[in-house]
């Protein structure tokens, strides 16, 4: 009965909005790799689409569980990933002076991605057990932050410290969310205002001059600046309406670095112009809105807390990503969800949003 009940509330919504960002993904991926015919770079489109096809499996098989199985089986997921981030540090592929990737015979996966769901769900189970009016005591506390510390502390020492804050990010969320006693708060508050020295003494040099540059991107124009510059010039240049897809000289000419990952939002900038960034925002925005509305509607606590700590994670991703491609933030490597070419992070998505389907489609009679 209740999986007939299930199919009836199918979330159509949720699945055009992701169909909607998966179609301006490649389409965006598809000029972004097309930076003049030598470099044209067609196989990424092909793989892109094979990870969303197989994304779009992984959803269709998930649907037809209980989301609330994966509080079952929550420790046996986070350990899991945890093995992984063990195991890129001593096995992992060693690109640009970082080790991110495992390999797995032909396919090589990201596992800093996946754990980022895998602590949402720790959080979820824990919090759902322990909601409390008056708020988390310093106490309640503990367990969380060694759940969040020790993936924290392995994406750290990859190095991939965007990625680690953004894990950061996500657990404040979900535990401002659940809310915290004023004691308990101030104390943190002001250990985090302590630390801030201690935090820049401990990042390596490369990770200095980004945020230096950050604050002064001419100070470096040939160097570290040089990727903000380029994408400041290649938003600018789009105007209002944008120079047309495959039109983009910064993307056509390669003056835009990792073009296809990082600062793909530009090259949708540069061809859509304010216009077609605007409406992908907006897409964005409403993803964000109807994964809120899917934990505000849902009975179940821990449904609720799976709910908003996904949707959170989206919107910081986008958050971070827009806001580093436009010279507000830091350039650290943190994909566009669902726009940014990468099997990890399409399949990761994919999986969020089939959880935040499965919530959605349950949520009323469970």
């Amino acid at each position: 009965m209740s999986d007939r009940r299930a199919v009836e509330n199918f979330d159509w919504g949720l699945l055009g909005l992701t169909f909607a960002l998966a179609a301006m993904g490649i389409v965006t991926l598809y000029s972004a790799v097309n930076a003049g015919e030598e470099n044209f770079q067609e196989i990424l489109v092909v793989k892109q689409l094979i990870w969303y096809c197989v994304g779009i499996a992984i959803m269709t098989l998930s649907l037809l569980f209980n989301y609330k199985s994966l509080n079952r089986w929550a420790y046996t997921i986070y350990w899991i990933c945890i093995c992984q981030l063990a195991a890129v540090l001593l096995f992992g592929k060693y690109v640009a002076g970082s080790r991110r990737w495992l390999a797995l015979g032909p396919v090589s996966i990201q596992p800093s991605e996946m754990v980022k769901i895998a602590v949402i769900i720790m959080l979820a189970r824990y919090y759902a057990k322990i909601v409390n009016p008056k708020g988390l005591s310093f106490r309640e506390l503990l367990y969380p932050f060694i759940i969040t510390g020790i993936p924290f502390a392995l994406i750290v020492k990859q190095p991939d410290l965007g990625t680690a804050m953004l894990v950061m990010l996500i657990a404040a969320s979900v535990t401002l969310f659940i809310k915290i006693e004023i004691r308990s708060l101030t104390y943190l508050s002001v250990a985090c205002i302590m630390a801030a020295p201690l935090l820049w003494w401990g990042l390596k040099g490369y990770q200095k001059q980004r945020i230096l540059t950050f604050l002064d991107p001419d100070r470096d124009p040939l160097g570290a600046g040089y990727h903000i510059i380029q994408s400041k010039i290649a938003i600018g240049s789009g105007m209002v309406s944008g120079k047309g897809l495959l039109k983009g000289t910064q993307n056509a000419l390669s003056f835009l670095p990792e073009q296809h990952t990082d600062f793909i939002f530009s090259v949708m900038s540069e061809e859509m112009g304010f216009a077609g960034s605007l409406f992908t925002i907006l897409v964005f925005l409403m993803l964000i809105v109807w994964g809120l509305n899917i934990a505000y509607g849902c009975r179940d606590p821990f449904g609720t807390i799976l709910s908003v700590g996904i949707t959170a994670m989206i919107f910081w991703q986008v958050f971070i990503n827009i806001g580093m491609v436009m010279g507000l933030m830091p350039v650290v490597g943190v994909p566009l969800p669902f726009i940014s070419y990468g099997g990890s992070s399409v399949m990761t998505m994919m999986t969020c949003i089939a959880i935040l389907m499965n919530v959605s489609m349950r949520h009323s009679f469970n």
